[in-house]
């Protein structure tokens, strides 16, 4: 696979039925390997890494509705009080982040109405902010690190 633009990570790898699957620690069970994939098992390790996410508050590949519409968000990361913190769209490193990426980002957050959102490709990686009274966003150098929320400034 190719390389990204996160810091190296050590995967657990396995081939079944002559296809790679990599392992999830989100959802503790080996997933095929594609493109979409990588970029996304990157930025996992680096929200729980880097960033010291706990797990517990991550959710991968789950369905939401927006607009009656059932759609499937890649990462979200919740509040301890169970609301939603970050939401991140993740494309194959080959799918270049444009307008459409921000727009389809956008419209989960209609639904979940985050404090943050990432779109990554692996390569390229945009952070921002929601704005709830302009309903703009305001891009950011990388992601907050996590605090737990008694210890929020």
């Amino acid at each position: 696979m190719q390389k990204l633009n996160f810091p190296s990570y050590k995967f657990r790898l396995k081939n079944s039925e002559n296809k790679t699957q990599i392992f999830d620690e989100v959802r503790k069970k080996f997933v095929v390997l594609q493109p979409e994939e990588w970029v996304r098992q990157h930025c996992l390790h680096y929200l729980i890494y880097e960033k010291k996410y706990p797990i517990s508050l991550i959710n991968v590949e789950k369905e939401l509705y927006v607009h009656h519409q059932k759609k499937r968000y890649d990462i979200v990361i919740f509040n301890t009080d169970g609301s939603v913190c970050c939401i991140i769209e993740c494309k194959a490193p080959s799918v270049a982040i444009d307008q459409s990426v921000f727009d389809q980002i956008a419209q989960y957050n209609l639904t979940l109405d985050t404090t943050y959102m990432m779109i990554t490709n692996g390569i390229n990686h945009y952070y921002c902010t929601m704005n709830p009274a302009s309903k703009s966003y305001q891009f950011l150098e990388s992601l907050p690190n996590y605090l737990p929320q008694n210890k929020r400034v």
